[in-house]
C-alpha cells in the first residue's frame, strides 16, 4: 500500500495482539449494510526505531465496508490507522470502490497527514474507455493525468482482501491474479496460508489465513499481505498483515462495532 511505503520511507509495519469484541463475531442476522471493525497496531521489524523518530509506532484502525442498498452498484471500504490519540495526531488512509463480486476496483484512494507532511492520491477506472483517471495533491502542487489501463480488470489491496473474503471456501490451491498499487499493476499470486486459533472473549476461535505475494517471473510487488479470516460465515479479518522491505504493520481485532451482511460463499 503507497500510503504506509511513503509515509515510512520504504518501511513496513507488523500488529500487536488480538482482543475482546463488543458484540458477536458471527451476527449475519443484522440488517445493517456497514460493517466497523476496530484494530490495535503498532510498527514492528529492523527499522522500527526509526520510524519512531518521526512517525507513531502503534494506535488504532479502523475497517469500514458499506455493502450496496437499494439502487446502489458498488461496495465501498475504508481503512483509517490512527496514533492512539485519532486522526488529529495524523493518520494514514486507503479507499476502495469495488463491484459486489469483488473483481474489479471501480476506484481507489490513498493519502496521509503528518506534521506539515502530507499526500493524496485518487484513481477512477473508466473499464469502458479503458482509462485510469489520476489525481494527486500535495502541499506544493496538484497533479491530474490520464493513462491507458493495459489490463481488463484491476484490484487494489482492500479489493483484494474482500475478494479473499467472498471466496475463501473456493481458495484451495495458488490463483494468479495483479494488484494496482502505486499507480501500477503488478502479477500477484493469492494462496492459501494454513490455519490458526485466536482468542476472543475467552474462547478459542478458527481462522483461515491467506497470503497475497509477488508472482515469480514477473514485475516484483514491493509489498506483501497475509489476513486471518474468521472460519465462519463472515469471514471476518481478525488479523491483516502489511509487509514492506524493513519492517510491517500487523493489525488485530479489537472489536466488532457494526456489523453489515457480507455475503461470503460458504
Amino acid at each position: 500500500m503507497v500510503l504506509i511505503r511513503n509515509a515510512f520511507v520504504a518501511l513496513t509495519i507488523l500488529l500487536a495482539p488480538i482482543s475482546a469484541f463488543a458484540t458477536e463475531v458471527n451476527c449475519e442476522s443484522s440488517s445493517t449494510k456497514v460493517e466497523e471493525l476496530r484494530y490495535r497496531w503498532r510498527v514492528r521489524g529492523g527499522l522500527r526505531w526509526v520510524a519512531g523518530i518521526m512517525f507513531p509506532t502503534a494506535g488504532v484502525g479502523n475497517l469500514k465496508t458499506v455493502y450496496p442498498g437499494a439502487g446502489q452498484q458498488a461496495v465501498s471500504s475504508e481503512l483509517l490507522i490512527t496514533p492512539a490519540n485519532g486522526p488529529s495526531g495524523g493518520f494514514f488512509s486507503y479507499e476502495s470502490q469495488m463491484d459486489p463480486a469483488g473483481r474489479k476496483t471501480l476506484m481507489t484512494a490513498h493519502g496521509y497527514s503528518w506534521g506539515k507532511k502530507g499526500r493524496r492520491e485518487r484513481t477512477v477506472f473508466d473499464y469502458v474507455k479503458r482509462l485510469a483517471r489520476i489525481h494527486k495533491e500535495t502541499p506544493e502542487k496538484v497533479e491530474d493525468k490520464v493513462r491507458k489501463m493495459p489490463a481488463d480488470d484491476f484490484r487494489d489491496v482492500l479489493t483484494a482482501i474482500y475478494y479473499l473474503r467472498q471466496n475463501a471456501g473456493d481458495i484451495r490451491a495458488p490463483l494468479q491474479t495483479s494488484i494496482y498499487s502505486e499507480g501500477k499493476e503488478y502479477p500477484v499470486v493469492f494462496r492459501p496460508a494454513g490455519r490458526r486459533q485466536f482468542e476472543i472473549d475467552g474462547k478459542r476461535m478458527n481462522a483461515m489465513a491467506f497470503e497475497i505475494v509477488d508472482a515469480p517471473g514477473g514485475k516484483k510487488w514491493p509489498g506483501g499481505v497475509k489476513v486471518y479470516l474468521s472460519d465462519d460465515a463472515r469471514r471476518i479479518p481478525f488479523r491483516i498483515e502489511i509487509s514492506q522491505s524493513m519492517a510491517s504493520l500487523q493489525l488485530d481485532l479489537q472489536s466488532v462495532e457494526a456489523c453489515g451482511y457480507l455475503s461470503a460463499r460458504k
